[in-house]
């Protein structure tokens, strides 16, 4: 009997993996990780949780795949739809229709249950694979649509007359600001904005949800090669996104960095939620440049991220590369193709599927 290329847990999905192009470099950065996490949860192995507490203080959690795709991803009625629009959050911005990493719908009634962004990251990554491997970390590159989900995020919990107005009430501790796109007309309220915004999380810490999906995949040091233990996933809540962009000092700043103008986009976008009931974020992001560059939001080396991810899976990854052959099915890794680093090591590494 002929084998049939696939992916653990994914009886239903808008890619099909019989086809050489559902394998390519894009598509399987998010489709291994869906399957990843649907592989640890037939084991019962939950993902790490990384929320903020009332201090905004990130702590680590866990967090059940139920809960996580807000399905069993092993249900038959577990649908997994990549690249697609999130239904529930396209009331709160304008424009065109922007793609999230993927969609878990419920197939018996299309209704869309989670939208998540996914990050697949290499450890460790240039900034620290000559140290020891419990300061090991990873690049996180977020794009500007990721800061509009964390928006739509925050606004969904806003939803109400009276959620709005509890919103409006701390965004307005600062002062007007008439020219947003003039850095020295905003530089000066940076901490208000700054202040406001952790105000928000702070409020809301209880309702914070998953947005991003990292699993980690270790090689040893900077070789091609997978550690023996070499993968698991983390998970950011929306609120720990913000945290992202609070490493450093910001109570007296003289210029705006990538990280100061991802809360700025953030405050404007809710401000301008609670005002117009819609923000147009590429909009906001084009006029709110500030001489940066927007092809990302920002990026964290390892040195930094460390700090979020630290933990004992990243010395001891809790699923092995021989346990990948349970994950990529019926020779689903003859398909690949090697552009990206993860696919490279899966290529070089037949043994593991032995």
């Amino acid at each position: 009997m002929a084998q049939i290329p696939g992916l653990f847990g994914q009886k239903h999905s808008s890619r099909d993996y019989t086809k050489a192009d559902s394998w390519g470099k894009n598509q399987f950065n998010s489709s291994f990780p869906a399957s990843l996490v649907a592989y640890m949860y037939s084991k019962d192995i939950k993902p790490i949780y990384i929320k903020t507490n009332k201090r905004n203080e990130t702590v680590h959690d866990e967090i059940d795949s139920v809960d996580l795709f807000g399905i069993d991803p092993l249900s038959e009625n577990a649908y997994y739809n990549f690249e697609a629009g999130f239904a529930p959050y396209e009331k709160y911005y304008q424009g065109d229709r922007e793609h999230i990493d993927l969609v878990m719908l419920d197939y018996s009634t299309g209704k869309p249950l989670s939208g998540l962004e996914v990050k697949l990251t290499a450890l460790p990554d240039n900034t620290t694979k000559s140290q020891s491997e419990s300061e090991w970390g990873t690049e996180i590159v977020m794009r500007p649509p990721t800061i509009c989900f964390l928006a739509c995020s925050i606004c969904e919990n806003y939803g109400t007359t009276k959620g709005k107005e509890r919103l409006r009430s701390m965004l307005r501790k600062v002062p007007q600001i008439n020219h947003w796109e003039e850095i020295e007309e905003v530089l000066p309220h940076y901490s208000k904005i700054l202040n406001s915004v952790l105000a928000v999380s702070t409020d809301m810490c209880a309702k914070q949800k998953p947005l991003i999906i990292q699993p980690i995949w270790k090689t040893e040091g900077n070789k091609m090669r997978l550690k023996d233990d070499c993968l698991d996933v983390y998970v950011w809540s929306n609120l720990s996104i913000i945290q992202m962009c609070c490493t450093e000092d910001s109570s007296n700043i003289s210029r705006l960095n990538r990280f100061h103008r991802t809360v700025i986009w953030l405050y404007k976008m809710l401000l301008d939620y609670v005002t117009y009931d819609t923000f147009d974020y590429k909009r906001i992001i084009r006029l709110q440049s500030y001489n940066l560059a927007n092809d990302k939001a920002f990026s964290m080396p390892g040195v930094k991220s460390r700090a979020f991810l630290k933990n004992e899976q990243i010395v001891t990854p809790r699923i092995s590369k021989f346990e990948i052959k349970n994950i990529i099915l019926g020779g689903g890794q003859d398909l690949l193709s090697p552009e990206r680093r993860f696919d490279a090591v899966l290529v070089n590494s037949p043994d593991i599927f032995e």
